[in-house]
């Protein structure tokens, strides 16, 4: 009878604010924005100062194996920003859908928008490999859980969702997958019971971080290289006047300059991919030439030493495919004339 009871008081708790139990995987932590159902623990986290999520605003149709990719009816929505990973095991008599439904109905109680809920759509029935890209750290696995304990579960009981809320100035986007297991499996270390996979992205932009290359690096990497490639340049998104956060790269160059007094440099402007091919190589040309302003006007440099090009994405360094490709792309290169 008490243990009935027991099981009956948990079912109602739902999503609740908890601390975390002793089964939590060491360091982890709940995401401050989203609750735990009563009685989970986590046994998978991770997180990223930046990276790319996408974002289901439909069904799915395919896991693409040449591109590691989840294909959808519509295209995702590629969230940016500070990512939080986190699977909750709920072992017992808990089910995907109640996991599933709690966290749904806290999120609207929240405030957040959903996106999709493939609870809601008649076509979502085909969930083959829709488990196999989502991915954490193998390390990050708690020792008495397989990496495995995801991509093994019951697809027939797959539910999942997406939401968006707006606040403060602020955009949050949660991506919640529930499957369940009918019994324990020794050889995936699971137990009977729900697991939710949480992706949490407080939307934002990339903090440049590139260290500022110095004078004597630039002249070492022109010598053997014929080029450089500089990160600490920067510009806001489509525009071309220089931040003020580039000031210590501009002395650098500027050092270089003044100590190599035959050197000109060709300055060439690179971007990502992201709009048309002539807008950017526009766009790349004027960055270039404020650089030469910046140059002559700042630190004395004459003009005649400096030339101005755009490329565009012409010459990438990385794939373009995703953000942490595109930052490498979007640089200034010096060439000597």
């Amino acid at each position: 009878m008490l243990q009935r009871l027991f099981s009956t008081l948990l079912l109602c708790a739902g999503l609740a604010s908890v601390p975390a139990v002793a089964q939590d995987l060491d360091g982890a932590r709940d995401h401050p924005a989203i609750k735990r159902f009563a009685g989970s623990s986590i046994i998978a986290f991770d997180t990223k100062r930046f990276d790319t999520v996408d974002i289901p605003t439909s069904g799915y149709l395919r896991f693409n194996a040449a591109t590691g990719k989840r294909e959808f009816v519509s295209p995702p929505i590629k969230a940016e920003g500070e990512r939080t990973r986190i699977w909750y095991e709920s072992p017992g008599d808990t089910s995907s859908t109640e996991l599933f439904n709690n966290y749904r109905n806290e999120l609207q109680t929240q405030g957040f928008e959903i996106l999709y809920d493939s609870t809601q759509d008649a076509a979502a029935t085909r969930w083959n490999n829709y488990l196999q890209p989502l991915g954490v750290n193998a390390e990050k696995i708690a020792s008495s859980r397989s990496q495995f304990v995801m991509y093994s579960a019951n697809t027939r009981q797959l539910r999942t969702l997406s939401a968006q809320r707006s606040k403060n100035g602020q955009t949050l986007f949660v991506h919640v997958i529930a499957v369940q297991w009918e019994k324990d499996n020794p050889t995936f270390k699971a137990k009977r019971g729900a697991y939710a996979a949480l992706d949490i992205v407080q939307a934002g932009e990339m903090q440049q971080s590139m260290v500022t290359v110095t004078a004597s690096a630039m002249a070492k990497a022109i010598a053997s290289t014929g080029r450089i490639a500089l990160y600490g340049i920067t510009f806001d998104t489509a525009k071309a006047e220089v931040k003020p956060e580039s000031k210590a790269a501009l002395e650098e160059i500027a050092k270089l300059l003044k100590a190599e007094v035959g050197l000109k440099l060709r300055v060439v402007g690179h971007t990502d991919n992201q709009g048309s091919l002539d807008s950017n190589i526009a766009l790349s040309k004027r960055r270039a030439e404020a650089v030469n302003a910046a140059l002559s006007s700042q630190h004395s440099i004459a003009a005649n030493r400096l030339s101005a090009f755009g490329v565009a994405d012409l010459a990438p360094v990385a794939s373009n495919a995703d953000e942490a490709g595109r930052a490498k792309n979007r640089r200034v290169e010096l060439v000597p004339q």
